[in-house]
């Protein structure tokens, strides 16, 4: 033993004057620091660290640099016991390494975790530690990108003359790990006095494009405050947290999606179905109850999909929707086109205006909606005679007979079934109303009535959809009615009992279906492609 040194830290005195002396004469003497109690001499596992990094090789009496095997820190992690109840202490190290070797090396963030596993809890990291390793990890990156960009001298874009910084200003951006501060620096072109940014971004710039994002997609799948909730227990993120915020930040990635250009496959897609139909939601202008929402698929046979849809009255255009999926999933000029609708004029006219001239189809699916409910009067009816029996047993024939007529594209003898029920009915005259409802016969008679208008004013639409299901074609627009229910019920309807104004409503759901589609750019909750595979997986008939 060369020495003895006695060194006392209290109060907010940091002055270590007995450990400077005798790790002064240990470099001079190449001895090694006998410390009595490592635990004694700091808590601290960053001064710790420091005093490894001194170039004094040292060992505690207590044995605990021993038994962590402590020399020098070796790799980005250093580990060390400072206390006696077992807790472990990590140091999170981050070296810079490029084509020269390892650079310069900066300690993160201190992370103290008990020593044994005796409690679940203990294992690993913690949700709050997590969020601080990776703000401050996100911090450090930040500023060596800030220095490295700092080195580097733009051309000016006037004269192509060499620039020079002028100034630094600090910008606050928002990421997904936490808020940083980059200082960046400002050029002057010194042949023209020209100013360049040195960064393609603007300077107005607050947040990152991958915060944007997830922000809007999160926004799209829940409420607004749930998703801002939601970002702030899972990630670091201290900006942007508010659900205002995130409204403000989503409806404006809705208005960007509108001036993205379509992007076409490098395979034609030689035949397209364009299904079209209507919703509607709450609506919280003064004076108006509710806001017609219109969506839509464009499928091809090769299994490409895309979903859109638009408020009514809104900025977006729903032609313009209509074009632009329709080039996504390969249109050309040879690409046949077919539609479906509910019968909607107003529907009709949008699809003509798309650029969809052919004639649409009137799908089965309101159709088979309106014979489902003619069936189940014919059900209800009354056989308390034996003249009513045998009339009601020629209504459910007749009913039976009706749908297989429409179904097999012989829709003008349809009126043939429906006079022949019309014949029969006289025997269920004077029959009473039920307390709460009508009598089954006037239903009937109503519903009856309903479907031959619907028949007469449709039936230049109709066509044979046994024929198209035999050849493995599209009949209906369901897929269309579960898009509505996908797209905007479950977000805007049903449980959600919200109004929405025409703007947020229509914004949104440009988001909605960006997200479906694949093209918001985070790729999680994709549900169709565009492209077409030439092995489908699945038949597309309805």
């Amino acid at each position: 033993m060369i020495a003895v040194f006695q060194d006392v830290e209290s109060g907010r005195k940091a002055d270590r004057t007995g450990l400077a002396a005798a790790l002064a004469l240990c470099r001079v003497r190449r001895a090694t620091l006998l410390i009595a109690k490592l635990d004694r001499l700091a808590r601290s596992v960053a001064f710790i660290s420091n005093l490894m990094e001194g170039g004094v090789d040292f060992v505690a009496a207590d044995g605990t640099a021993a038994r962590l095997g402590v020399r020098r820190p070796v790799g980005y992690f250093c580990v060390y016991s400072l206390t006696e109840g077992g807790c472990v202490a990590w140091i999170l190290r981050l070296v810079k390494t490029g084509a020269e070797g390892e650079g310069p090396c900066t300690d993160v963030m201190e992370i103290n975790r008990p020593g044994d596993l005796v409690d679940i809890a203990n294992l690993g990291l913690t949700l709050s530690e997590a969020k601080r390793l990776l703000a401050a990890v996100q911090r450090e990156i930040v500023a060596a990108q800030a220095r490295e960009h700092a080195v580097r001298r733009p051309d000016c874009s006037c004269c192509g003359g060499v620039c020079r910084v002028k100034d630094y200003r600090d910008h606050a951006v928002a990421t997904l790990f936490g808020r940083v501060t980059v200082r960046l620096p400002r050029f002057r072109c010194a042949a023209c006095g020209g100013i360049e940014a040195g960064v393609s971004w603007p300077s107005h710039c607050r947040s990152t494009p991958e915060l944007d994002r997830l922000q809007a997609h999160l926004c799209a799948v829940m409420t607004y405050r749930t998703a801002a909730d939601l970002l702030k227990q899972t990630f670091p993120v201290d900006a942007g947290k508010h659900h205002a915020t995130l409204r403000r930040h989503t409806l404006k990635v809705g208005e960007a999606l509108g001036d993205c250009a379509a992007v076409r496959p490098e395979t034609a897609a030689s035949a397209i179905v364009v299904t079209l139909d209507s919703t509607f939601i709450r609506s919280c202008a003064e004076g108006e109850r509710h806001l017609e929402v219109r969506v839509g698929n464009v499928e091809t046979q090769s299994g490409g999909r895309q979903v859109f849809g638009a408020v009514a009255k809104a900025d977006t255009d729903i032609r313009a929707l209509i074009r632009r999926n329709l080039d996504t999933v390969g249109r050309t000029e040879d690409t046949a086109l077919t539609a479906f609708t509910d019968g909607c004029l107003g529907l009709r006219r949008i699809l003509a205006d798309a650029g969809v001239v052919g004639p649409p189809i009137l799908d089965w699916f309101h159709i088979a909606m309106r014979l489902q409910h003619l069936k189940q009067i014919a059900s209800a009816l009354p056989v308390d005679d034996p003249a009513r029996a045998e009339a009601k047993a020629a209504i459910v024939a007749e009913v039976e007979r009706l749908h297989w007529r429409i179904w097999n594209g012989k829709a003008k003898d349809a009126q043939v079934s429906i006079d022949r029920i019309r014949a029969v009915m006289h025997h269920f005259q004077g029959e009473p109303d039920q307390r709460r409802s009508a009598a089954p016969s006037r239903k009937l008679w109503t519903a009856l009535q309903a479907l031959d208008h619907y028949l007469t004013g449709q039936s230049a639409w109709l066509v044979n959809y046994a024929e198209r299901h035999r050849a493995g074609l599209r009949v209906g627009t369901a897929i269309t009615e579960g898009t509505a229910n996908f797209l905007v019920n479950r977000r805007m309807n049903k449980s959600q009992q919200m109004r929405w104004s025409r703007r947020g409503a229509d914004l949104l759901l440009q988001v909605r279906c960006a997200v479906y589609n694949g093209t918001l750019g985070s790729g999680f909750g994709q549900k169709f492609q565009p492209a077409n595979d030439p092995c489908p997986q699945m038949a597309i008939a309805a």
